[in-house]
């Protein structure tokens, strides 16, 4: 099993190969930026298993998946649990917080072997089939995405449903539900972080400023420059459209 570390601070990338030994597993090589890996990562062959921290010292490792195409499986090894949701939408199969409880590694090493060492003999092949994994994790997480919002209406609070919202919405700096019902609500968050807390099977960016579900879709119209139009029941306020550069994903998405 090939594994190598990407983690900045050089005291802790050797800590963890140290509790990596201790679980007889070797890690062969250290990185400790975002530059070095792209450059490793170009020129060597890709190894089984990636232990990644996320904020390195040029930057977050996302970046990494930008430039090149990962074939490894990820643990994530990060002091922040804030990009949870967006690590697991990787090759990730763990989510470890800083210091790296012993137990919690181990844990993860059997479930990386379950997962892809398995399926890696299954198909006799060096590569692994991430898409069904990528699926196992993104269902996971679409189990338990957001459901509800709490809005605030003068002294009182409304709670709204998913299953209420036409689309989401952003306009003057500020992001909006708009319900079926016609009416639209100020929430307190964004369209990049609403994108990652709604059921993906349900919900979808069409641009950079607006989110539809499924249901809300009447109509779907051929317009200019390759793009579509939507039609929704009730938002009226200025055109829905699917922009360019979403088309091929949007089709993929309605089936």
């Amino acid at each position: 099993m090939k594994t190598i570390i990407i983690e900045d601070e050089k005291p802790a990338a050797r800590l963890l190969q140290r509790k990596l030994e201790k679980l007889n597993v070797r890690a062969e090589v250290m990185l400790h930026s975002v530059q070095e890996a792209i450059e490793w990562f170009s020129n060597n062959d890709h190894p089984d298993l990636i232990f990644l921290d996320i904020q390195l010292s040029d930057g977050l490792s996302f970046e990494l998946f930008e430039k090149v195409e990962i074939k490894s499986a990820v643990i994530f090894t990060t002091a922040y649990d804030e990009y949870a949701l967006r690590a697991f939408k990787l090759n990730s199969i763990d989510y470890l917080l800083k210091p790296i409880d012993e137990e919690e590694l181990s844990v993860s090493i059997s479930k990386f072997k379950t997962y892809f060492l398995k399926s890696k003999e299954a198909v006799l092949t060096s590569q692994m089939d991430f898409e069904k994994i990528k699926q196992m994790f993104q269902s996971s997480f679409d189990q338990n995405s957001k459901k509800r919002f709490t809005v605030k209406i003068g002294h009182h609070l409304k709670v709204i449903s998913t299953d209420e919202i036409e689309c989401f919405f952003s306009e003057n700096k500020g992001t909006y539900i708009h319900t079926f019902d016609n009416r639209n609500y100020l929430i307190d968050s964004t369209l990049e972080v609403l994108e990652q807390e709604l059921n993906s099977k349900d919900f979808f960016r069409i641009s950079r400023k607006f989110i539809v579900p499924m249901k809300a879709i009447k109509e779907i119209v051929v317009y200019s420059n390759s793009r579509l139009r939507l039609i929704l029941p009730t938002y009226k306020d200025e055109e829905v459209i699917v922009s360019r550069e979403k088309v091929t994903d949007f089709k993929k998405w309605i089936g």
